[in-house]
């Protein structure tokens, strides 16, 4: 069986069309309900980051045996070692960025996809780099199949940035560091932002806004997270210390 058939069946289960219908019903419930509950409760209220996560359908960019609890209010594995975010956190990043219709944004850690579909609801360009070739492969072919157009997806490490793409107006990336890589606020514009879980990647970390003004970093811590940790490079580095 080839990797495209494997993608799609992961996007559209076999089913009929009256039972696919009533599916998507009940999701689009869930939907809703998630982000009035889970997110709009809890003080995100950029209207535009609202619309784009009542309107990415989050049930496909999870396994499909955990389609059912893809409206959780936590965060979901999804191979490889890797998770989806929380709903919240997804909200929380995203709407922390300020995104506006032409932005190009870079997201460090595609994972599922999820994240890269939020963004490209309100930025120009998204560039997602994945350093798990699996993961990148399934969500590239989910992201195309669900028609977002603006979205490039490499297999790559993060720690390095997408030169070929910079500069960036915003990075998000959605992987523990323990300091913020050099490459990225390189490749950040000039009053450019870039969230990330700064911390030590075994415990929690605190969710910190960057913003570059003058080349330099200015910090703003947000709220304590925990992700996984960055590894390639990033991993090295931490070991070498």
């Amino acid at each position: 069986m080839t990797f495209a058939i494997v993608a799609m069946a992961f996007i559209f289960p076999v089913s009929s069309p009256q039972a696919r219908a009533q599916d998507e019903a009940a999701f689009a419930r869930k939907r809703l309900a998630m982000v009035e509950e889970q997110v709009a409760s809890r003080g995100v209220r950029d209207a535009a980051v609202l619309e784009a996560l009542r309107m990415v359908p989050r049930h496909l960019f999870v396994p499909p045996e955990l389609r059912d609890e893809a409206y959780g209010d936590y965060a979901l594995p999804i191979g490889e070692g890797q998770t989806i975010s929380q709903p919240y956190i997804v909200g929380l990043m995203t709407q922390s960025l300020g995104l506006g219709r032409e932005d190009r944004v870079l997201e460090v850690g595609t994972g599922s996809g999820y994240q890269a579909a939020v963004l490209a609801r309100l930025a120009g360009s998204v560039f997602s780099i994945e350093i798990n070739e699996t993961l990148a492969r399934l969500a590239g072919a989910i992201l195309k199949g669900l028609g977002f157009t603006n979205v490039s997806v490499k297999q790559g490490d993060g720690f390095f940035g997408w030169p070929e793409a910079a500069p960036f107006d915003a990075i998000i990336v959605t992987c523990a560091v323990d300091r913020v890589p050099p490459r990225l606020m390189e490749q950040l514009k000039e009053g450019g932002r870039l969230i990330l879980p700064l911390g030590d990647s075994q415990f929690f970390q605190r969710l910190t806004l960057v913003t570059k003004k003058n080349g330099k970093p200015s910090f703003r811590e947000i709220i304590d997270v925990r992700f996984v940790p960055m590894t390639g490079e990033a991993l090295k580095k931490k070991r070498a210390h």
